[in-house]
């Protein structure tokens, strides 16, 4: 019985609205954005966002969720707020990869190093040739949720200046 509940939750989380979103995408917590689109061609959004980086010497910033986690749409909600516009304008391509329950565009992740996905965002921040520059912390980001506002753009401001 008391598996019940979460089953329940998990089975709600994952059930799609008319626009193709997971149920919990139309009532989210305050800063969250539902940002990972299971139909877009993940590979090619990469492949463009790398060569547009290469050619204006910027970094691509590859972020791997999904709408069903916290941790995912509350970063792409600090991503794609004010404060960090700029920040990500000048500096990042910035890339939404929906991994499903950690089982999409996993070949993605393998190109940069990572196995497989264990826990969602995973976070890649390229070079402007498209070397990983933090593949010793880009699967840590499955806490982002608990992290500051402040020291997610630190991180992010600090790869800026590599």
């Amino acid at each position: 019985m008391r598996f019940l509940l979460p089953l329940v939750l998990l089975l709600a989380a994952c059930a799609s609205t008319a626009t193709g979103k997971p149920a919990i995408c139309d009532n989210l917590p305050a800063g969250d954005v539902c940002a990972y689109d299971e139909e877009r061609d993940a590979s090619e959004d990469v492949r463009i966002a790398t060569e547009i980086a290469a050619e204006n010497d910027q970094k691509t910033l590859l972020v791997m969720g999904a709408d069903w986690c916290h941790d995912s749409r509350a970063l792409a909600g600090y991503l794609l707020n004010d404060r960090f516009e700029r920040l990500i304008a000048e500096h990042y391509r910035l890339v939404f990869v929906d991994v499903g329950m950690r089982d999409r565009n996993i070949d993605i992740a393998r190109g940069y190093g990572v196995k497989s996905i264990v826990g969602t965002p995973t976070v890649f921040v390229l070079d402007s040739d498209g070397s990983v520059l933090n593949l010793d912390t880009a699967p840590s980001w499955r806490n982002a949720a608990s992290r500051t506002e402040d020291a997610i753009y630190d991180y992010f401001e600090d790869y800026a200046q590599r």
